[in-house]
């Protein structure tokens, strides 16, 4: 096995040296950005080999071969960037560089092998751990490389990356503020941030011009934009969050539709930053320029949006029809993506597509209700819910319909229905709009004509994605002893990995992580704390689950069988990632004190806790009484895993940052090998005391036993 993977590796080196390939169809840029791709999943596979050599040597296989396959994907876009790039130096220099990787990849296979073989060979795994330092510190030498090419586009890609973070951020503190979980620290009002956000957002339009404009001037301006941009979105998202925050959770709506603005424009602004790296030298008559302008436009009108939002957010009388008309806004952008020729990175089941069509139903009953009641409460709802709906459908409807199994003729009109479901439904909300502004009998009358309209395109896409899936159709099995099960088996795999992780120190009195700590002590305290509240929180998510079974709103009605086992396995899937990113958060933490695992996987597995928590938040509270004593305990273990994870992401950013300002190189070397070998010492010690402590007890067990079943004549008297 090993062996074929290293022929794989020569062979893409071989190519390499070729030269040229017949006319590349693509440009530098377009190799530039794949071969980030594959070079940054090499590095990320090699920390991950380095964690697994320590935890888990068995698994050592699987990664190699992953290795395997990425750099035979870079070497080969490695040889159309050196043809393409500019000046030939440039090209000379990555295709050297991608040939130094290659020698250290194989090198990393080779090692990977011998330690399968020996698992508990402590010499192997120095030498694992040693090339896949020496093979990430290539990465980044390939990656400086194609910086040398195209500075501006290299910078365009780290902030869209840096962006897409941000994004998936705001995704989680969305979970968290509809969960009711999301409140202030200290006495704090929205007018306190209001100018801040403001203030922000105008620098972040006067990026944006000099993003645009990047585009046509030289590498060094188009690289200082995009610099730019991704540090003010930063700044942006930190204070939306901050005014979102200072609302307090008694109004989880009005917070939602702050932070979904900032996200829109999060959004837009990786649309632009695409948009401009694709542009970049390009001709002003370029089709990539028209796609700039457009993005650009978007841009602007989502950070007008934001602007209004925070205008209205405190005046009640609006901000139900400001969400509204955002909403609308949000959907047309949605449904021009969705009309793309892009293919979907992935497929998904019709089963999955159908049920997100449900969605789409609650939430056109929902935009009825509000249009009827004129309520700006129940139209904040109906612009969160609606929001939701349209993007969950149309995303699974594309990815269903782009299964490779699916037939030309469903795809087409799974695509069509899709798109005309969508372009209904933002009739319906326009109508909505107008029904506020004008409560007339007449139009109030028109909402019932719209949403039948909506329910008929609902109906063709179901009935499209029966076809989809054929005749094959499973209901889903008894949600209440399936949830309870995999509950407590979350539990059990949380307080599993916990146990692991305490091994690491002995036991002490408990602290709370704060900068006065070493690094490493930080990190540990962080992670225990993050244990402990993920296993109170799936314990206090099984107490949610039992109490809705007692209640009879679960599993006690036959007729909603089905949506009873949707929710369990929204549960279910909810609790089974929070076990499983606590575990791997506890690898994480035990490999970072161990130095074979960096900052940066420990900042990704905590917010991985937190993003999962959220899932599970907001799974339990689907049928829950909000007010109920156990949803009460879930939401306060809620908030324990989110400040405990924080507290984690915030010890780890400041010693990445340390580290970035006496060394700039990526490598992620902590521990030189005089400290390693007290580390090892001292992880023999604690062991021994481990052991002698296990024997004690096991000792006075022993005897305790004993001293049952002596008669009472000849026991000892405890005085």
């Amino acid at each position: 096995m090993v062996g074929g993977m290293v022929e794989a590796i020569a062979e893409a080196m071989g190519r390499l040296e070729e030269g040229p390939p017949p006319d590349p169809e693509g440009s530098f840029v377009d190799y530039q950005t794949t071969m980030v791709k594959y070079s940054k999943a090499i590095a990320i596979t090699t920390q991950e080999m380095m964690t697994k050599s320590v935890t888990c040597p068995e698994e050592l296989g699987g990664l190699a071969s992953q290795v395997t396959g990425d750099y035979s994907q870079l070497a080969h876009q490695g040889r159309l960037a050196a043809t393409t790039a500019e000046p030939e130096e440039v090209g000379f220099q990555i295709k050297t560089r991608v040939q130094e990787l290659g020698h250290g990849c194989i090198y990393l296979v080779q090692k990977a092998g011998a330690l399968q073989m020996s698992p508990t060979d402590s010499f192997s795994k120095r030498e694992l751990i040693e090339c896949a330092r020496a093979v990430t510190e290539k990465v980044s030498m390939v990656l400086s490389a194609l910086q040398a090419g195209n500075k501006g586009t290299q910078a365009c890609i780290t902030a869209a990356s840096a962006v897409s973070g941000i994004i998936a951020d705001l995704d989680t503190t969305i979970m968290f503020a509809s969960a009711g979980t999301l409140n202030p620290e200290n006495e704090e009002c929205f007018a306190d941030h209001r100018e801040s956000i403001l203030k922000t957002a105008k620098a972040l339009v006067e990026d944006t011009k000099l993003l645009v404009s990047g585009a046509a001037s030289s590498q060094d301006r188009l690289a200082q934009a995009a610099h730019s941009s991704a540090k003010t979105i930063t700044l942006l998202t930190d204070v939306v969050k901050l005014g979102a925050t200072s609302m307090g959770s008694d109004d989880p709506e009005t917070q939602v539709v702050l932070i979904n603005a900032v996200r829109d424009v999060a959004k837009a602004l990786a649309e632009l930053i695409s948009a401009t790296k694709c542009a970049a030298g390009k001709p002003a008559d370029d089709p990539s320029m028209y796609q700039l302008k457009s993005a650009a436009k978007v841009m602007v009108t989502n950070v007008t949006s934001l602007l209004k939002t925070v205008k209205a957010v405190e005046d009640e009388a609006t901000r139900g029809t400001r969400a509204l008309e955002a909403t609308i806004e949000f959907i047309k952008q949605e449904l021009t993506v969705f009309q793309s020729k892009d293919v979907p990175e992935k497929s998904t089941t019709p089963e999955e597509f159908i049920r997100m069509t449900k969605g789409i139903t609650t939430a056109t009953a929902k935009a009825v209700a509000a249009g009827n009641s004129g309520q700006q409460v129940h139209v904040i709802a109906t612009a969160n819910l609606s929001r939701k709906a349209i993007s969950d459908m149309l995303t699974t409807c594309k990815q269903a319909a782009c299964h490779p199994e699916v037939s030309e003729e469903v795809r087409s009109k799974a695509l069509q229905y899709g798109s005309d479901c969508t372009a209904e439904y933002i009739n319906l909300l326009e109508q909505v709009l107008l029904v506020l502004q004008k409560p007339t009998m007449d139009q109030r009358q028109q909402l019932a004509v719209q949403s039948k309209s909506v329910a008929g395109y609902v109906t063709e896409l179901i009935q499209t994605a029966e076809a989809m899936k054929g005749s094959e159709w499973v209901d889903p099995e008894d949600p209440t002893v399936i949830a309870e099960t995999e509950l407590l088996g979350a539990a059990a795999s949380i307080e599993a990995a916990a146990k692991k992780l305490e091994q690491l120190k002995p036991r002490a009195k408990p602290k709370q992580a704060d900068e006065t700590l070493d690094f490493e002590e930080q990190i540990l305290e962080a992670a225990k704390a993050i244990a402990a509240a993920t296993s109170a929180l799936v314990k206090s998510a099984s107490a949610a689950q039992r109490e809705l079974v007692a209640q009879g709103k679960v599993g006690s009605i036959l007729a909603n069988a089905v949506d009873d086992g949707q929710w369990s396995q929204g549960l279910i899937s909810a609790a089974r990632m929070v076990a499983a990113a606590t575990s791997n958060l506890c690898e994480a933490a035990n490999a970072s004190v161990q130095g074979h695992a960096s900052e940066e996987k420990l900042i990704s597995s905590a917010k991985q806790v937190a993003a999962s928590t959220a899932q599970l938040l907001v799974a339990c509270k689907v049928k829950a009484q909000p007010d109920s004593e156990a949803m009460r305990r879930l939401q306060a273990a809620g908030n324990a895993v989110k400040r405990a994870s924080d507290n984690l992401v915030k010890a780890a950013q400041k010693a990445a940052f340390d580290k970035a300002e006496d060394d700039n190189v990526v490598v992620k070397t902590k521990f030189v090998g005089g400290i390693a070998q007290i580390i090892a010492a001292q992880e023999e010690m604690l062991r021994k005391e481990r052991e002698l402590e296990e024997a004690r007890k096991k000792l006075a067990q022993i005897r305790q036993q004993q001293y049952k079943f002596l008669p009472t004549e000849l026991r000892e008297d405890d005085s």
